[in-house]
């Protein structure tokens, strides 16, 4: 059997690793310095996500078909009774605009799409568009180790190490090695791609289990360092985000995001503290779980999904989705597939 090297134990990694193994055809091993057992770590971004699919690549694009593949697979695992349930919220998602959805917007094939009356926008954002769809967020604390697990089950194995250089691996002598170390591709000896970086980002998580529908407010005009979202989880969590380039979590930037989330969303007050009107932050610091800055693996030109063939053993690079790794994974995880098999 075809020995295959993975480097990377990320969202991305885990789901590439785990469709290869499953096709019988090779032997995979994952090389990672970290994994989803591991505590918190900021140089590990999958664990800081918000994990909430919604796409915003234009139809047509290859981004939007890799991001479309990627939404049926996991609508079928969410569903009732779906091997990853419990890893998965169904939801009625809300989106809130400024300006009218492009006819181009991936958001209009989503299951349950409609446009929201002028009467039913939220009067706390000023928005002047909306629209309403079905979707799914990713609870990262479960499906990480879901990945890892069914990889395992699968035969595949894992190793911790942190290599320096792709020397150290293609030397053994793989079939193939698949890149996918986010950031980490910047640094490794033999790659170094430089046109990827961090986009550090700021999110609040609340613990609102009442919460069971997502929205979100865009405002294109609006200062582009801070976005509202609302963004509930299966286990009870809501994460409120986000921000662009914060280098660490900083008290009056929770303060205001939270300020923005309660105007779109004034039932994160708790049941038994909503006599106030309009609702002030000061109702629900109280269910501040914690503040969180994750460095989000951003590529100028886009992900890199690509076979090089000029190396003695193949290599095949799967990185560079920025704040999108949920939901370009298995998408691009079946490009590279197809990659492989060409090897």
């Amino acid at each position: 059997m075809k020995k295959v090297v993975v480097l990377g134990a990320g969202v991305v990694g885990l789901t590439t690793a785990l469709k290869i193994q499953q096709t019988g055809l090779y032997d995979v091993q994952i090389i990672a310095g970290l994994f989803p057992s591991d505590p918190k770590n900021i140089k590990y971004c999958s664990q800081w996500a918000g994990a909430r699919f919604v796409s915003t690549e234009k139809i047509g694009s290859e981004q939007a078909e890799i991001d479309w593949a990627t939404f049926q697979e996991m609508w079928k695992m969410s569903e009732p009774g779906g091997i990853a349930e419990e890893c998965f919220l169904r939801m009625t998602q809300r989106h809130y605009f400024t300006e009218k959805l492009p006819s181009y917007s991936p958001l209009q094939r989503m299951p349950g799409f409609r446009e929201i009356p002028r009467a039913e926008l939220p009067t706390g954002v000023k928005a002047t568009h909306g629209v309403e769809f079905q979707t799914f967020t990713i609870e990262p604390a479960r499906y990480l180790p879901w990945l890892a697990k069914k990889f395992q089950q699968a035969g595949g194995a894992m190793v911790r190490k942190h290599v320096q250089h792709i020397d150290e691996v293609t030397k053994l002598g793989p079939h193939a090695v698949i890149v996918c170390l986010g950031l980490g591709a910047r640094f490794l000896g033999g790659v170094e791609d430089k046109s990827v970086f961090p986009s550090r980002g700021q999110n609040v998580i609340l613990r609102a289990p009442w919460i069971r529908d997502g929205s979100s407010f865009i405002d294109p005009h609006s200062n582009p360092r801070l976005g509202t979202d609302v963004v509930p989880r299966k286990s009870g969590e809501v994460l409120i985000g986000g921000t662009q380039e914060e280098p660490k979590p900083r008290p009056e930037t929770t303060r205001e995001m939270l300020r923005r989330s309660l105007a779109l969303c004034p039932q994160l007050v708790p049941p038994d503290k909503r006599s106030r009107n309009p609702p002030d932050v000061k109702d629900i610091l109280p269910i501040v779980v914690e503040e969180a800055c994750g460095h989000r693996p951003v590529r100028e030109g886009g992900p890199r999904i690509e076979l090089d063939s000029r190396k003695a053993t193949p290599v095949i690079y799967n990185y560079g989705h920025g704040g999108d790794g949920y939901i370009k994974s298995i998408g691009s995880a079946n490009i590279v597939l197809k990659l492989l098999a060409s090897v």
